[in-house]
C-alpha cells in the first residue's frame, strides 16, 4: 500500500510541476534559470532522501526513487548548462574593432 501512496504522490508532484512550468511564458524561462536551479537542487536532495528510505523489497518504491533522482539530476545539470550559455551571451566575445 505504501508503494501506491508513493506513486500517487509522484504523479501529483509531476502534474503540479508541469502545470506551474506551462503557465510561465517561454521568454521568462532563461532569466529564471538561476533561481530554478536552487529549486532543482532541493528536489534532487528530496528525491535522494526518498530513495534512501525506500523499502529494499518493494520494487515500486525503488523505481520511483530512482526515476526521481535521475530526472532531478538531469534537470539540475541542464539548468546549469542553460545558465552558463545565457551568461556567455552577455560576456561578449573577442571582437576586433576597426575591420580586418
Amino acid at each position: 500500500m505504501e508503494g501506491i501512496a508513493a506513486l500517487y504522490i509522484f504523479m501529483l508532484a509531476a502534474f503540479t510541476g508541469y502545470e506551474v512550468i506551462s503557465r510561465v511564458p517561454v521568454i521568462l524561462h532563461t532569466p529564471l534559470m538561476s533561481g530554478s536551479n536552487f529549486v532543482h537542487g532541493v528536489v534532487l536532495v528530496g528525491a535522494m532522501v526518498v530513495l534512501g528510505h525506500a523499502d529494499p523489497d518493494d520494487p515500486v518504491q525503488l523505481l520511483i526513487g530512482f526515476v526521481a533522482v535521475f530526472l532531478g539530476a538531469a534537470n539540475a545539470a541542464g539548468g546549469y548548462v542553460v545558465t552558463e550559455r545565457m551568461l556567455a551571451m552577455f560576456k561578449g566575445g573577442n571582437k576586433k574593432e576597426g575591420g580586418a
